[in-house]
């Protein structure tokens, strides 16, 4: 605090007396670190260029390394020109205080890490190997997957805009997937005047479930969302503003609407481990022949038990007649798009990462960004990864409240 000597008039005249000036918080300057995604058809960055040259007119710096922003229609002289700073070297990506990445990093890339370095990315444990974790803790890094971070309303933004792209895009791609150019049935998704519309069955009532159903809805198919929580489905019939056909999960009752469906939209999350899967082979063997399945949860294990992964060079399979497409990251069909709806959510974490001093400030004030930390200066912070890695681990809440 700084003093100012002021005078104030008294009965006997003026009396000196001392103002308290508050003097503002210290900002502080990142160093941010952008390297090119090397996971197999991962296209989206984590900042576009408007969202670099806005940190970079906040007093940040930002290193990308060339050829990051391609995949997803940026050119390096997009970036240099918002004040990006060029790189063609990994290592000297990893040299900054921040790490903003898309997928998790490697084995490889950990190794180019520095300690005490903060890192934004997906987890994806389910693909880390054993001593993934290991590595991390073992540079004593401060970790943040971007997936569990919660916002003021409550909700986790960056799957909240993740899925409202996958479920559009599914339906998209499935109306695709019905035509002839893709060797489809010949079938418009939707329906003309005279015939009937086509039969989509959604299994999910969250954000992809409910983005799905917008689509299929605005192109004029018949749709039916399951799920197991009366709550969502509750809410989604909110949410669409119109009535639609709703019903809890069973089997029975899912198979007979199943067989009658030309389309059907695995949108089903798991809060821990793997999705349940709800479609037995037997259920899909009685699906009509051409009719599409798009099991968006694949990446958590998949919805049909006749699911299989696939990728964007060679995205469909067929058993049992039905046309199966397992692609777990369809939201990099649509990196732009998918780019700057994370690039909107990271660059406000960023800055207001800067305007608190840096990561103990933020992580300090924001308990929603303190949900996503799994750990914390090399210390595990996640019980559900420390029992499921069989680490030890400390909650971060008693961890600040120690410190």
């Amino acid at each position: 605090m700084t003093k100012d000597v002021l005078y104030s008039l008294t009965k006997g005249g003026f009396a000196p007396q001392e103002e308290m000036l508050e003097v503002a918080r210290k900002k502080g300057k990142l160093y941010i670190g952008i390297p090119k995604e090397i996971a197999f058809q991962e296209n989206r960055v984590p900042l576009v260029p408007d969202a670099v040259a806005l940190l970079v007119n906040n007093g940040h710096r930002v290193v990308i390394e060339a050829g990051a922003g391609k995949a997803a229609s940026f050119e390096d002289t997009d970036y240099s020109e918002a004040g990006a700073e060029i790189v063609h070297s990994p290592n000297d990506v990893y040299k900054a205080d921040t790490i903003l990445k898309i997928a998790p990093p490697t084995l490889e890339e950990i190794e180019m890490m520095q300690p005490k370095q903060t890192l934004y990315s997906a987890l994806q444990l389910p693909v880390q190997p054993q001593d993934f974790l290991k590595k991390l803790i073992s540079k004593k890094l401060n970790c943040i997957a971007f997936d569990l971070i919660i916002d003021d309303a409550g909700i986790f933004p960056v799957i909240r805009a993740m899925g409202e792209i996958a479920g559009g895009a599914s339906i998209t791609i499935a109306a695709e997937l019905l035509s002839n150019v893709n060797n489809g049935v010949g079938s418009i998704l939707g329906g003309i005047s005279g015939i009937s519309p086509t039969e989509v069955v959604i299994i999910g009532a969250g954000t992809v479930g409910e983005f799905a159903a917008r689509a299929a809805i605005g192109l004029g198919a018949t749709v039916k969302v399951f799920d197991n929580s009366t709550s969502r489905l509750r809410r989604l019939q909110g949410q669409l503003g119109s009535r639609i056909f709703t019903s809890v999960i069973i089997p029975k009752v899912l198979e007979k609407h199943l067989k009658t469906a030309d389309v059907a939209i695995g949108a089903l999350r798991a809060t821990r481990g793997r999705t349940p899967c709800m479609v037995t082979e037997n259920m899909v063997s009685e699906m009509k022949t051409g009719s599409v399945i798009i099991d968006v949860s694949i990446d958590q294990g998949g919805v049909f038990e006749t699911s299989e992964l696939t990728n964007h060079t060679h995205p469909v399979f067929r058993k049992h007649g039905v046309i199966h497409y397992c692609v777990p990251n369809i939201n990099s069909r649509v990196a732009r798009t998918a780019s700057y709806a994370l690039s909107n959510i990271f660059s406000q974490i960023m800055l207001t990462m800067g305007d608190e001093g840096g990561f103990d400030g933020i992580v300090r004030k924001d308990a929603g960004l303190r949900n996503g930390v799994y750990i914390y200066n090399g210390i595990l912070t996640n019980q559900y990864l420390g029992e499921a890695f069989h680490l030890p681990f400390k909650d971060i809440n008693l961890l600040m409240a120690a410190m």
